[in-house]
């Protein structure tokens, strides 16, 4: 049987109060942090977790300021396509007034002068710019794609600027200037088929004038379309929004279990704690306290 000495008790009496302590510690940790996870050590299957969520949050947070900027981008388009609308309705308006042949030359160089004046604006709208990048250049973004004397001559890039939403979802949010205005071989190229009423006003030819109408409404049916596809763009990006806000939540929830402490728990458990840690200063008070002289009496 081996004998217990006086220093074996003081020895595992600091032993159990050094335990008591760091378990004190540990806890008055979480309790400051709010957090369970504060070292490696605390956790180590529960830190490789905690580092995943995290990364992937990082991850998600970069796909959702990528589609607010595509957002922007075709808030942004959608605006000036609207402009564009407006010019290519205003012009048809003075076409079918044009086309009449009842116009006195007055009213022909008035009609031909307010032609003139949209298909400067119409250049204007297709150097759009955008946080100071041209809009319908494609990747030519630092380049003015269309200029006042040779806009119906102009080739836009044809490459889509792409926003990447989702692991290995690029969208892409660019329109290019030919698709709006039309390609330099196309016989309804929008600047073409101003230049060209300008001219029919010019001579006072009621039936070119009529013939020019036609192609600015094969024109402004493939404008349509194309703004009808930016439409179809928006809603497809907000459903990507709303589908990365809906991941964004799950893993923020699935960090909070791995990583955040209970308060609730933690704070019974501090107690528990505290008392067992005061339980063994009374108990030891208790050992410590015999000596000789109490041995002597």
């Amino acid at each position: 049987m081996q004998r217990v000495t006086q220093s074996m008790m003081s020895s595992q009496l600091l032993r159990n109060l050094n335990t008591n302590m760091r378990q004190m510690d540990n806890l008055q940790n979480q309790l400051s942090t709010g957090r369970k996870l504060n070292k490696p050590s605390d956790d180590p299957v529960g830190i490789t977790y905690s580092m995943r969520y995290r990364s992937e949050l990082s991850a998600n947070e970069q796909y959702e300021k990528n589609a607010d900027a595509a957002q922007s981008w075709l808030d942004f388009t959608d605006t000036v396509l609207g402009q564009a609308g407006d010019v290519f309705q205003r012009v048809r308006e003075l076409a079918v007034q044009g086309a009449n042949g009842t116009n006195t030359p007055e009213s022909l160089n008035s009609i031909k002068s307010e032609i003139g004046q949209l298909y400067e604006q119409l250049v204007q709208i297709g150097n759009s710019e955008f946080n100071g990048k041209y809009v319908f250049n494609g990747q030519f973004t630092d380049v003015a794609p269309y200029t006042s004397a040779s806009a119906a001559t102009e080739m836009t890039d044809a490459v889509h600027i792409q926003y990447e939403v989702s692991p290995g979802v690029k969208m892409p949010v660019s329109t290019t200037g030919n698709e709006v205005f039309g390609a330099p071989s196309d016989d309804d190229n929008a600047f073409k088929v101003l230049k060209d009423l300008i001219s029919a006003l010019d001579s006072a030819d009621s039936s070119a004038v009529g013939d020019v109408l036609g192609k600015l409404d094969s024109r402004y049916d493939k404008f349509l379309e194309v703004r009808a596809e930016v439409g179809a763009k928006t809603n497809r990006l907000e459903h990507a929004e709303n589908r990365l806000k809906d991941i964004n939540i799950n893993l923020e929830s699935l960090q909070s279990k791995t990583e955040d402490a209970d308060l609730s728990e933690v704070i019974t458990r501090f107690l528990m704690s505290e008392n067992v840690y005061r339980s063994s200063l009374s108990a030891g008070s208790k050992l410590i306290q015999p000596s000789l002289v109490d041995f002597l009496r």
